[in-house]
């Protein structure tokens, strides 16, 4: 199941939204321009090799900006849009990017934690965008998302309540996770379930620390 958009109102730009996916795809843009040894390197010391985190801590943030490949981006950019605007737009700019970010943080320390000994570098902003959705399921339980869903050979677009697709979406993450514990190969790839375990619940208990702004104010002579 793809989210598409929601139908939730919102009541201004959503810039903070924007301008990182702005970033997050200028910087994807710098990485198609490196060679494989120059990605190579790139990944290696902007992403979170759990195995030596004590020497780069730096990563913890700068992972969450670098990204794999096309689909790896516009999938995370495209959840971000979806997620996104409803959270900056009841928070306010300032306070999303802070929920963003310490999100992300979040995300990464939980990956560390349960990966402790891997080399394989780390990279996405998933962690990040898994706190905005965790986020979400607190504030707009009720909201409708327009999802693209398969049926057989085929897509079609339902809506959803928004507290049915996230508590799927973390029930997934969830039981891959703790699923993949039994692993025990420190240098493969995969995905960072926990990364995106940790920033769901971070994003869950953090959004009560950012207060709803008056978003309806400028509205009221339209209606």
């Amino acid at each position: 199941m793809i989210p598409l958009r929601s139908t939730e109102r919102t009541y201004a730009t959503a810039a903070v939204t924007a301008s990182l996916i702005a970033v997050n795809t200028v910087i994807f843009l710098y990485e198609l321009t490196l060679n494989p040894n120059g990605m190579n390197q790139l990944v290696s010391q902007w992403g979170i090799v759990p195995d030596r985190i004590q020497q780069n801590l730096p990563s913890l943030f700068t992972s969450m900006f670098l990204h794999a490949g096309w689909m790896h981006l516009i999938g995370n950019m495209l959840y971000l849009w979806v997620f996104g605007r409803n959270i900056e737009d009841l928070i306010g700019g300032g306070r999303f990017l802070a929920l963003y970010l310490l999100c992300g943080l979040a995300a990464a320390v939980v990956h560390v934690i349960f990966n402790p000994y891997s080399r394989m570098p780390t990279i996405g902003a998933s962690g990040a965008i898994a706190g905005v959705m965790g986020a979400y399921l607190v504030k707009f339980p009720r909201a409708r998302i327009i999802t693209l869903v398969p049926i057989f050979f085929f897509f079609t677009t339902v809506e959803l309540p928004a507290a049915i697709l996230l508590v799927f979406w973390f029930a997934i993450q969830f039981f891959s996770g703790f699923g993949s514990l039994g692993a025990n190969d420190y240098s493969g790839g995969g995905t960072a379930w926990f990364a995106h375990i940790g920033g769901f619940v971070a994003g869950m208990l953090l959004i009560r620390l950012f207060p709803p702004r008056q978003r309806w104010r400028n509205w009221y002579a339209d209606e």
